[in-house]
């Protein structure tokens, strides 16, 4: 085990070193010398500590998580097949095929990071949230702020934890009741392609105890996949901002990529610039 762990930290060491900060939404500035991403940067991206970070690419800090393996993964913009060589290294079984995917290919990770101005978050076939970008925290607050298990769209529509206390009030175009049941029904989708998943089950038991709602939608819902909406956020910043809120599905991984976007020149554009600008960090929320 002692040798997996220093292979572990020579493995994060060298990919960060190969990973360029522009693929990784990070301006590269004259007279930088790493030769890839700073360690406070890949901290940055992965939710960690950057003392954390330098324990385990000296081999100090022992057993890292499944979690932390995971997070590091996506921030490193890994493969497949590199993702599963560190969670190896790591003493631990990579994520099974059977059970919902986390990872975000490498070029799902360099277009969003292109895609700067809009935000953009990246969620898992149970609408756990893995991957957004600095837009979507001033347009929905700092995901950073909430537990992990809370970073999931249907926990913070349905739940009664921090991810639906920090839910910003947004309208959709749909019929009231429209845009919940259509969480549930996907979530439907997601048990029948992966039943043997724990998490998803659990999240499902858990919220059907949770929300009457909930265990209505799911006894009437019919599967089938959430699709794309236009919706009125209520920022406490710039007011009432009217999106279109658009689903795209990443084929081969199994992730959903939700975009904002408003008309070039309409006042709710105008609106997108000042958060750009201000950055709109306030309370947390994942609509």
């Amino acid at each position: 085990m002692a040798a997996s762990r220093s292979d572990f930290g020579s493995l994060l060491h060298a990919w960060r070193d190969r990973l360029s900060p522009a693929d990784a939404g990070f301006t590269a500035t004259a007279g930088r010398r790493a030769p890839g991403l700073r360690r406070e940067e890949l901290a940055q991206l992965a939710g960690l500590s950057v003392d954390y970070v330098l324990r385990l690419e000296q081999g100090r800090a022992q057993h890292p998580s499944a979690q932390v393996v995971g997070a590091l993964a996506r921030a490193l913009q890994l493969s497949r097949t590199e993702r599963d060589e560190l969670y190896r290294s790591a003493g631990l079984l990579p994520p099974r095929d059977a059970t919902i995917h986390t990872h975000v290919p490498p070029g799902v990770q360099r277009l969003t990071a292109r895609l700067a101005d809009v935000p953009i978050g990246v969620f898992s076939a149970d609408w756990s949230l893995v991957w957004w970008n600095a837009m979507w925290c001033a347009l929905h607050g700092d995901p950073e702020t909430l537990p992990v298990a809370e970073r999931n769209l249907a926990r913070a529509v349905f739940g009664d934890g921090p991810a639906h206390a920090a839910l910003r009030p947004f309208r959709s175009e749909r019929e009231d009741d429209a845009f919940a049941a259509s969480i549930v029904a996907d979530l439907k989708h997601a048990v029948s392609r992966y039943p043997a998943d724990v998490r998803l089950a659990r999240l499902v038991e858990n919220l059907r105890d949770a929300s009457p709602a909930f265990a209505d939608y799911w006894v009437t819902a019919t599967a089938s996949q959430h699709t794309s909406d236009r919706k009125t956020v209520e920022h406490p910043e710039v007011g009432d901002i009217v999106l279109d809120c658009d689903v795209l599905v990443v084929p081969g991984a199994d992730l959903r990529m939700v975009t904002y976007t408003a008309a070039a020149g309409s006042s709710d554009a105008g609106k997108l610039d000042l958060l750009r600008v201000t950055g709109g960090r306030t309370s947390p929320t994942l609509p």
